[in-house]
């Protein structure tokens, strides 16, 4: 194997050296591999090395508690070191011969140059792939990537004042957010913030000794431990008492459903319009009355529930269908609606013919035929 890489490695230079236009040296290198492709040799040297997709190698597995493990990842050609604290990365494992994807919030603070990713995973009883990687995944690996995203980030210039609200792994985008505050406070001074988050158990804390330290060594954090097992849910009322000023702060929440839901209401009744929302999950309770779904030019249909989205259907016939966050978020799963009407399991919007749904999020209104 040393003496092909070896001879590989003098084609490559050579080749190089005569084609001096990147491109033109792709396509020369693609014509002289053929009917392989350069990257299918190159993997073989380089695994992160890849013009058709993102890579990554997973140098280090931390783990965070007994069902949750945080991920470093390196990334690979062509991946951007330029992210906003709070967004989530795409990864994609390969589980049981197919790729896998779902999405994670980065908990790490963007670093200039290349840098490394970091993800925190919690296993979730329903969680083929969380589960996977939490119990099996190991540093060496390669997974595939999609470029970071998402909406919910702190705005630059970061408030003076701010709030966090997080419960459970919903502290995994917040965490990142606070990491980068740190990390930037000896030029631009830490902000005035007040993070109220719940656990259930003491045991499940996620980064309970990383925000303790932070709470002794930046004056400007406060936090405010709610473990529920002993002291019950806190609802908005116990919140506004803990941060009596929290109509003066922007805030970023995540966590459960009801939980947003509760604080949607609360800062509505106050006409505020500053609240920033991550959900993991989304509410199946949409009224929707379910329906036969046609899955296009595969001419596979399968009768679903109201509470059953069509990407699930769809999996559950064999039809292939892309995705990638599962929560609506990313954007993977859309297609184009042909017939019937289907509702948004997020907001309660219902969509028609023509128009183009995300299949993560959307359950049928009576009969449906996507387009795929």
């Amino acid at each position: 194997m040393s003496e092909s890489r070896s001879g590989l490695n003098r084609v490559l230079r050579a080749a190089a050296a005569r084609v001096p236009e990147p491109r033109g040296a792709r396509t020369f290198l693609n014509r002289l591999t053929h009917p392989l492709r350069m990257d299918d040799y190159s993997s073989l040297i380089y695994p992160l090395w890849s013009s058709r997709e993102l890579r990554g190698e997973i140098v280090s597995v931390r783990r965070e508690a007994d069902d949750a493990v945080t991920l470093v990842i390196k990334p690979g050609w062509g991946a951007t070191p330029e992210y906003r604290p709070g967004q989530y990365l795409g990864i994609g494992v390969l589980l049981n011969g197919r790729w896998t994807w779902r999405s994670y919030s980065l908990t790490s603070a963007p670093t200039t140059g290349r840098g490394e990713y970091s993800v925190t995973v919690k296993a979730l009883p329903e969680g083929l792939l969380s589960n996977h990687i939490v119990g099996t995944v190991e540093p060496g690996m390669i997974v595939r990537l999609q470029a970071p995203a998402g909406d919910f980030h702190l705005p630059s210039p970061t408030p003076e004042k701010l709030m966090f609200v997080t419960a459970g792994s919903g502290i995994t985008p917040v965490m990142g957010m606070l990491r980068s505050l740190d990390r930037r406070s000896a030029d631009e001074g830490f902000p005035d913030v007040e993070h109220v988050h719940s656990i259930r158990d003491r045991d499940d804390a996620l980064f309970h000794d990383e925000l303790l330290a932070l709470e002794r060594t930046q004056p400007g954090y406060t936090l405010h431990l709610r473990v529920t097992s002993e002291d019950g849910r806190i609802d908005s009322e116990q919140m506004s008492a803990l941060v009596p000023d929290w109509s003066e702060r922007p805030t970023w929440a995540c966590g459960p459903s009801a939980m947003l839901d509760e604080l949607t209401e609360h800062f509505e009744a106050t006409g505020r319009d500053d609240l920033h929302m991550e959900r993991f999950t989304v509410d199946r309770n949409a009224g929707a009355s379910g329906g036969t779904v046609k899955y296009g030019s595969t001419d596979k249909t399968v009768e679903l529930d109201g509470a059953t989205t069509i990407l699930e259907g769809g999996e559950s016939v064999g039809v292939q269908m892309p995705f990638g966050c599962r929560m609506g978020i990313c954007q993977t799963c859309v297609v184009g609606l042909e017939e019937g009407h289907v509702r948004d399991l997020r907001n309660g919007t219902d969509h028609g013919p023509g128009e183009r749904i995300q299949t993560c999020v959307s359950v049928a209104l009576g009969d449906v035929e996507i387009k795929i």
